[in-house]
């Protein structure tokens, strides 16, 4: 059965390999005086980029100021959420300072509007999705200390019986119930975590992660972190077959690096937050996982990990399960100030003899700097304790979601404000057809946000490794 339900997603994860070629005249990498406008960057088409390993680009002394330079480096662009990897070509959407020795990065997204699901299972309200994120990095002991904290005020704006309206979604509780077709609150403490990584020579590194709230090598890059998902308010569906694990209170993880690929491991606490999301959960560390990045070229990247989840769920505390995932990214900047991205994933969770999988393909193709069309589509397996339906809470539905959506961004400013809407088309099976009261439910969400400019390129394309 596993077997089966790799093919599929392996074939879309090669696809992504092959657009490099297509955009490879696209863009160059830029350096020296800044434009006015930090989203104006204009190519140098006689420059070549800095590759991972190019010192003479990438190190501190001739990068940032100073006088470090270790080994060898990657862009900002590749780190992904807790310890993944996403192409060193996504776009990074950040304030950028130095204060001596210290580099200090601050990312944000804010979108609040009225969210309207209908169908017998849909609701509608204000919400806002919004997180913020603080990064600073220093030379220590011949390698760099990272220190990152990501904030989010949805207990807030989206707890209790605010929770973001999503028809098909699932996971995590609301007053001691499974939660269905409403997304939950991220907990206010959505990272706090030290990295620590050291270069031995030109070609091999270690990287040590240790976080209360963090994220454990299992999964691909957090949904609102990817460069084909940053605009889309909506999580996945498939989020708990996927990436669900990237809020764990109580992560350690060891890694061995190249310039190429990383192999990882991590031991955490399994449960999900509870329903309090103004606190951290530390608990024991009966979890564990194990992850291969690997990005073969500028553009693109891919996982392979597995993991075991002890007792993730409240509502169902004997059950563990087994999650095993594969993805691949790939990006590419377009045009004159656009960006193509594009990520296909694949995960399965296996829990008390049954397996159920999810496959996911999205993009965001960014056109100009502000006029920005995006999608998802979705195919997952979910259970009837999943759903919260009648009879047998093992049978198995398999469900699909289409997102498509449109953000218009305000160029010009450090921040950035865009307005946006988004549409979420399901189809159900027969069987909740009744529940439902229709087998393609569908809801919109309007919305208003702010978000950092874009960095130039010849600083997004400098960070610590």
């Amino acid at each position: 059965m596993l077997r089966k339900a790799s093919v599929p997603m392996f074939v879309c994860i090669v696809a992504l390999a092959g657009p490099s070629a297509v955009f490879a005249q696209e863009h160059e990498h830029h350096s020296g005086a800044q434009p006015t406008d930090p989203e104006e960057e204009q190519p140098d088409p006689g420059e070549p980029g800095p590759g991972p390993l190019d010192h003479e680009h990438m190190g501190h002394s001739g990068a940032d100021g100073t006088g470090h330079a270790p080994a060898f480096r990657v862009a900002h662009g590749r780190e992904g959420s807790g310890t993944s990897w996403m192409p060193d070509s996504s776009p990074v959407f950040a304030h950028h300072f130095m204060v001596g020795d210290w580099m200090l990065m601050l990312h944000y997204s804010v979108e609040a509007g009225y969210d309207v699901q209908w169908s017998d299972r849909g609701s509608d309200r204000f919400a806002a999705v919004n997180w913020i994120m603080g990064m600073a990095s220093h030379p220590l002991l011949g390698g760099e200390l990272l220190l990152r904290s990501m904030l989010s005020l949805e207990p807030a704006t989206m707890g209790g019986e605010l929770q973001l309206p999503l028809l098909l979604q699932s996971g995590e509780t609301y007053g001691g119930s499974p939660l269905h077709d409403r997304q939950h609150p991220h907990d206010l403490f959505m990272e706090l975590a030290a990295i620590y990584r050291h270069p031995f020579g030109d070609a091999l590194g270690l990287e040590l992660y240790a976080a209360p709230s963090g994220e454990p090598a299992l999964g691909p890059t957090a949904f609102m972190h990817r460069a084909s998902a940053m605009y889309n308010p909506f999580p996945p569906i498939g989020h708990h077959w996927q990436d669900s694990t990237h809020i764990s209170f109580g992560v350690l993880t060891a890694g061995v690096y190249t310039g190429r690929a990383k192999l990882e491991g991590s031991i955490f606490h399994g449960r999900e937050p509870d329903e309090d999301r103004w606190d951290v959960d530390l608990g024991a560390l009966d979890s564990w996982s194990g992850r291969l990045s690997v990005n073969p070229t500028e553009r693109t990247s891919f996982q392979v990990s597995y993991g075991y989840i002890h007792s993730p769920e409240a509502s169902q505390p004997d059950v563990s399960l087994h999650r095993v995932t594969a993805s691949g990214s790939f990006s590419a900047p377009i045009l004159a100030q656009g960006n193509f991205a594009v990520t296909a994933i694949w995960g399965r969770n296996i829990e008390s003899g049954h397996a159920s999988d999810s496959v996911l393909a999205e993009a965001t193709l960014d056109l100009d700097g502000s006029n920005v069309p995006f999608g998802r589509l979705e195919y997952v397996q979910k259970l009837g304790h999943d759903l919260v339906v009648p009879g047998d809470p093992e049978a198995k539905y398999g469900v699909f979601q289409g997102q498509f959506g449109y953000v218009h961004r305000f160029t010009g400013a450090p921040v950035v404000p865009f307005i946006g809407a988004t549409v979420d088309i399901g189809v159900v099976p027969t069987g909740l057809e009744t529940l439902y009261g229709t087998r393609t439910p569908v809801g919109a969400f309007f919305f208003v946000g702010l978000q950092p400019a874009k960095m130039p390129t010849s600083h997004a394309h400098m960070s610590g490794m």
